[in-house]
This record gives C-alpha cells, structure tokens and sequence, in this order.
C-alpha cells in the first residue's frame, strides 16, 4: 500500500527538497566550476534528483541563481523579508544621518560579505549577453533600488533629506552600495570588510549631508 501524505508533510518534503537543490547549486557555483559549469543536469546528477523535480522545486538556471543568492543575501532560509529583519529595522529607523550611514554601512557591509563570492562568479565579465545573467542582473538592481527607496523614507520623514533631493539620495546610495564597488575594493583591492564598511559610511554621510 503507497504511503499516504497530509498536507503539511507534503509541503515541508518539498521545501526540503528544495532547501537541498539550492544548497547542491551554491556548492556548484563557488566550487570552482562556476556560472558556466552549472547545468541543469548537472545540479540534478549532483543533488541526486531528476531534472524535472529541480524544474518543479525551483525552476530553471535563472531561478536556481536568484534562490541561491536569496539564501545567502538573508544569511538563512527563512521567508522573513529582508525589510522586516532587524538590522534593516535599524536603518530605517535611523534618527539622523551619521545613524543612518553607520547602521546602512554595517548592513550593506554583511550581506555583501554574504553574497559578495556568488556575485563575483557571475558578474566578474558582465552579463556578456547571456539572458539568464542579464535578467538576474536586472533584478537585483531593482531589489536594491527599492530597499535603498525605503531605506531613506525614515530620514525624509524625520526632516533630515529634503524632498527635492530625495531621489538624487537614492541614486547616490543605489551607486554606493553596489555590489561591483564592494567586489573592486575588497576582492579586486584587497581591502578588508571592515575598512569597506568605514569607507561606505563615511561616502554615505557626505552625500547625504551636503
């Protein structure tokens, strides 16, 4: 007789299942073959899976990529969003700007510890064309954008940041926190995270107080 599965077993083998693929392809990625040596196939022969349940649990390269990054953005799996976490609660409730800069330099500084080898193996030469990198890429960016918009809606609400200069802010903070100026000053520099996030503190707070 098969083996019957409520609900909640069913969901929690699947989010095991794929808590495993995504575990299985952040090993491929930093291990040394990279973007390029990631295949579906492979990830699937590796995680000792069928392509399709890799397909069914987590999608295609795009998004196995961008769950990968997920994971390593947050630091765990948990479905917390990254705006409600504490040491983003810390920046958005910043009373001023030398708070601000200093809790957004220390946040900015340990996701990009995080997540900052995945995107050196993906963004190194650029999207390069490939459609798979271009739109993860492009989401990203639109991910970062979004955080830095609301990052700085405590200081606009406290007085701090003028509305005629808010949108020159986000621009100015969406260019600093980058994660192409983290990957040229640590990684490519030779900087330390700590020296980085003194740095990005110091960048945000001029731009923000001028």
């Amino acid at each position: 007789m098969a083996r019957q599965y409520s609900a909640p077993q069913r969901e929690e083998k699947a989010q095991a299942t794929r808590a495993h693929i995504v575990r299985t392809a952040r090993g491929l990625l930093l291990g040394g073959g990279g973007y390029a040596g990631m295949t579906i196939t492979g990830l699937a022969e590796a995680a000792g899976v069928s392509p399709q349940t890799v397909y069914n649990s987590v999608g295609g390269k795009a998004e196995v990529i961008k769950a990968v990054y997920d994971v390593m953005l947050a630091g765990d799996e948990e479905q917390t969003p990254m705006s409600e976490r504490p040491e983003f609660r810390r920046v958005a409730d910043a009373t001023d700007v030398p708070s601000y800069a200093a809790a957004y330099a220390a946040w900015v500084r340990a996701i990009s510890d995080r997540v900052g080898p995945l995107l050196g193996v993906l963004v190194e030469h650029g999207p390069g064309g490939d459609k798979v990198l271009e739109a993860f890429v492009a989401t990203i960016d639109s991910e970062r954008r979004k955080g830095n918009t609301n990052s700085l809606r405590g200081l606009a609400e406290r007085g701090h940041l003028p509305s005629e200069r808010f949108d020159e802010a986000v621009d100015a903070v969406w260019t600093l926190t980058a994660p192409e100026v983290y990957d040229r000053l640590v990684r490519r520099c030779g900087w330390t995270s700590a020296a980085f996030e003194r740095w990005l503190a110091n960048q945000l707070g001029a731009v923000l107080s001028g």
